[in-house]
């Protein structure tokens, strides 16, 4: 039986291989960066989604009924 194309492969994604080569930079001395810069990949699409949802909210809040 073969697997659906449209399993998950349950791969790290784009942010984990971002926040590992950035984590890998950081511990090896090539990058200078604060740690909040590190971990960028890791909470900064939470915190833009959460941004979007708060300014959606406002606008329905003024505009809508």
């Amino acid at each position: 039986m073969s697997k659906n194309s449209s399993s998950n492969s349950g791969g790290i994604g784009l942010v984990g291989a971002v926040f590992i080569v950035f984590l890998i930079l950081k511990l090896t001395n090539h990058i200078d960066w604060s740690w909040w810069w590190v971990t960028s990949p890791l909470w900064m699409p939470m915190s833009i989604s959460a941004i979007i949802f708060v300014l959606y909210l406002v606008i329905k809040s003024c505009f809508g009924k």
